[in-house]
C-alpha cells in the first residue's frame, strides 16, 4: 500500500490501482463491471484454437528473449500491411508482457534521473508510475474537450512543456480514456517538436484497430523522418479480446529497441509461449475480421452512449477505443467522480471508473466530475446496465 513506510519515495502516492478497487466492488456487490477495460466475450476462434494447439503440442517452456520468430515475423507483416512500416524482425521487434511492459521497458531503458517525459492527460494510470520507477519526471499537457466533443491539446501548451531536460514525448492514440484519435495535424505538431528538440517519441497504439465513424489511426512513425525516433507499442489484447494473455510488442530502430530490451529482460524476461503463435495467427487474419471487430464495438458504443444520455449523463462521443467519458454533474451537482463511482454499485448495480485517476495532481480538478464507462461487453450486458442506470436505485 502507498502508506507503507517501506515503499520507495518514487512510488509513494500510487497505492492500489482504482481498477482493483472497482473490480473488487463489482464482485462484492454483484454489480455489472463497466469499469475495467476487458471484454466479457471471446475473440476469434482461430486465435483461441491456435493457443490450445500450442499448449497440447508442448509449447509451454521459455520462448526466446526477443519473442518467438513466428510472432515477430507476423508483427512485421502487420506493420507493413496496415501502416506501410517496415521493420527487421530480428533486431527491430521485441515481444513483451503486454503493452504495459513495453512502456515500462522503454522508459526504464531510456531515462536517466531527472529526465522529463511530456505526456498528454488524462492518461492511462500506469504512465505516471512507470516514469516514477524510471526516476524521471512527468510533465503533463492537458487534452481539453472541444465544441465537437473530441479532446485536443493546445500547441502552445505542448511547446511550453518542453525543457532542456525533456527526453521523451509519450503519445497514446487512439487515446484512453477520452477515445480521441489524434489527427494528422496534431501528430505533425508532435513530430515537429520532437525533431526540433531531438526527442524520442513513445507511441502507445494498443487501440489501433478500434476506430469508428471514418476516423483514421495514423502511426506517428509513418510521418516524415519519425520512424528513426519512435518506439511504437501495441498488443493483441484489445484487438483479439485476449487481455489476460498479456502479449504485447515494441517496434523501433535497433538502437532504440536495444534500450527497451535491456530493461525488459530484467522484468519478466519472457512470457506467454503458447499465446505468441496464437496472436501471430490473429495478426494474419483477413481485413474483414478487423473490420468486424470495429463495427461490433461501434454498435456497442452507440447502444451505451444512448443509454447514458437517457440516464441523464452528459457524454463525449469517442472516435476510438472502447470507453465513453461522461460528465456526472447533471446527476450529481457536487461532481465528485470518486464518490459517485463508489456509490454507483450500491445504488444502481453498475461499476465505472472516475476519470480523476487519469490526471496529475496539478490538474486533478479537470477530471473530478468525469466518469468513464467501458462498452466492450455483450449487448445483453450493456442493455442490462442501461436499464439499471435508467431505473434509479434498486
Amino acid at each position: 500500500m502507498s502508506g507503507s513506510p517501506h515503499v520507495a519515495d518514487a512510488l509513494k502516492g500510487f497505492g492500489t490501482t482504482i481498477f482493483a478497487e472497482m473490480s473488487a466492488l463489482a464482485a462484492s456487490t454483484g454489480a455489472i463491471n463497466l469499469g475495467q477495460g476487458f471484454p466479457n466475450y471471446d475473440g476469434p476462434q482461430e486465435v483461441l484454437e491456435r493457443a490450445v494447439e500450442e499448449i497440447r503440442s508442448g509449447n509451454n517452456q521459455y520462448p526466446p528473449g526477443l519473442g518467438m520468430p513466428v510472432l515477430r515475423e507476423a508483427i512485421t507483416r502487420h506493420q507493413r500491411r496496415f501502416w506501410n512500416l517496415t521493420y527487421d524482425a530480428d533486431v527491430e521487434v521485441l515481444v513483451t508482457a503486454g503493452a504495459t511492459e513495453a512502456l515500462a521497458g522503454a522508459l526504464l531503458g531510456l531515462l536517466n534521473d531527472g529526465d522529463e517525459v511530456v505526456m498528454f492527460e488524462p492518461m492511462y494510470d500506469s504512465y505516471m508510475a512507470c516514469v516514477a520507477m524510471a526516476r524521471g519526471r512527468a510533465v503533463p499537457v492537458l487534452l481539453r474537450p472541444q465544441a465537437d466533443g473530441r479532446y485536443a491539446f493546445d500547441e502552445a501548451d505542448l511547446r511550453a512543456a518542453i525543457s532542456p531536460r525533456t527526453r521523451v514525448i509519450l503519445l497514446n492514440t487512439p487515446h484512453n480514456p477520452t477515445g480521441t484519435v489524434f489527427t494528422r495535424n496534431e501528430l505533425e505538431c508532435v513530430a515537429s517538436l520532437a525533431h526540433e528538440h531531438d526527442l524520442v517519441v513513445i507511441s502507445d497504439e494498443v487501440y489501433e484497430h478500434l476506430v469508428f465513424d471514418g476516423a483514421s489511426h495514423i502511426p506517428i512513425a509513418t510521418l516524415e523522418e519519425m520512424r528513426e525516433r519512435t518506439i511504437t507499442i501495441s498488443s493483441g489484447g484489445k484487438t483479439f479480446n485476449t487481455t489476460g494473455w498479456k502479449i504485447g510488442w515494441a517496434c523501433a530502430p535497433a538502437p532504440l529497441l536495444d534500450a527497451v530490451r535491456t530493461a525488459k529482460q530484467f522484468l519478466t524476461y519472457v512470457n506467454g509461449a503458447p499465446f505468441q503463435p496464437a496472436i501471430a495467427a490473429g495478426l494474419d487474419l483477413p481485413d474483414a475480421c478487423y473490420n468486424n471487430v470495429a463495427d461490433d464495438l461501434r454498435r456497442k458504443r452507440d447502444l451505451l452512449l444512448e443509454g447514458l444520455r437517457h440516464a441523464g449523463f452528459t457524454t463525449y462521443k469517442p472516435e476510438g477505443t472502447y470507453f465513453i467519458t461522461t460528465d456526472i454533474r447533471p446527476l450529481d451537482p457536487h461532481g465528485d467522480g470518486v464518490s459517485f463511482c463508489r456509490q454507483l454499485p450500491h445504488t444502481h448495480g453498475v461499476v465505472a471508473i472516475p476519470n480523476g485517476v487519469f490526471y496529475s495532481a496539478e490538474h486533478a480538478n479537470e477530471g473530478r466530475h468525469l466518469v468513464r464507462f467501458a462498452f466492450c461487453k455483450t449487448e445483453e450486458l450493456l442493455n442490462e446496465a442501461v436499464e439499471r442506470l435508467c431505473a434509479g436505485a434498486r
